[in-house]
């Protein structure tokens, strides 16, 4: 007995000192060795077999909005890292380790989807998206990658431009997708205050205004007049109350003052330095 807790506290010495050490390279770009992933593989894939396995799956999950909905989310968030059909490795999915997989080539099954997406797996470069998004948005990405390995490049983009893009009610920065080509002032219609054409939002998007903001009443006004002789040119438009009659006479120049001259600095007092608008750091403004 003596002997096996001697045995196990030099292996617990042991373990400590390897992991103190340093010397296990954790560098993404230098594999596990072999019984490492071996092991890590399995402790993963087995937890989230137990915890995915504690969820009921939707029972309309495959419904054509569901997977619609999810694919423009799934264009957004995932496609740089698990790829989409015809498309070559990104800069993020060949720099990652272990290699995040292609999820235009295999299907995973629904619950283990949305629990992954949800929680996230540690140490894996995969986030836990559910701090903000809500599970009905998590369970229309998990029916997307039901349907994803069975789409071409050209079907796939088909189902993203009619997704209504980004949106899952959560962190997005914009409250609904818009397809590509779409200008950032589309909700400020035309020159002549036309209402751009309303379009469609998916489940959960929250309450907006879509009309443009109200035109300046006095904008576009032209206050300069052709004929300066015609006085009653000057009142050719309506004004608002209180506008004085001379509004459009130019006002009289005004000569600016002569600034005081600044005193020679004595014999024993240095100039001012020059001005500066250097804030300490260097951008743009």
């Amino acid at each position: 007995m003596l002997t096996l807790v001697v045995l196990a506290g030099v292996a617990v010495a042991a373990i400590a000192g390897f992991i103190w050490s340093g010397f296990y390279n954790v560098a993404a770009d230098d594999p596990h060795t072999a019984p490492v992933y071996s092991l890590l593989e399995t402790m993963r894939d087995r937890s989230i077999k137990t915890r995915a396995g504690q969820l009921e799956v939707p029972a309309d999950l495959m419904d054509r909005e569901r997977i619609v909905q999810g694919s423009g989310n799934y264009n957004a968030m995932c496609m740089g890292c698990h790829l989409a059909p015809g498309m070559d490795g990104t800069e993020m999915s060949r720099g990652l380790y272990p290699a995040p997989p292609n999820l235009s080539r295999a299907t995973v099954e629904a619950a283990e989807a949305f629990w992954v997406i949800k929680h996230g797996i540690k140490a894996s470069g995969m986030p836990a998206w559910g701090e903000s998004m809500k599970d009905e948005y998590i369970w229309n990405m998990a029916a997307f990658l039901q349907e994803l390995p069975k789409l071409d490049a050209e079907q796939y983009q088909a189902m993203v431009d009619s997704s209504g893009g980004h949106d899952h009610g959560g962190g997005e920065t914009e409250p609904h997708g818009h397809t590509p080509g779409t200008p950032d002032d589309h909700h400020d219609g035309d020159a002549t205050g036309t209402t751009a054409a309303p379009h469609p939002h998916p489940p959960g998007t929250p309450p907006h205004d879509d009309a443009p903001a109200k035109a300046d009443a006095h904008a576009g006004m032209d206050h300069a007049r052709a004929d300066a002789g015609k006085a009653q040119d000057n009142n050719a438009h309506d004004h608002p109350p209180g506008t004085p009659a001379d509004h459009h006479a130019p006002a009289p120049a005004k000569t600016p003052p002569t600034p005081p001259a600044e005193p020679a600095p004595t014999r024993d007092e240095a100039p001012p330095p020059p001005a500066s608008n250097d804030d300490g750091h260097d951008h743009q403004h």
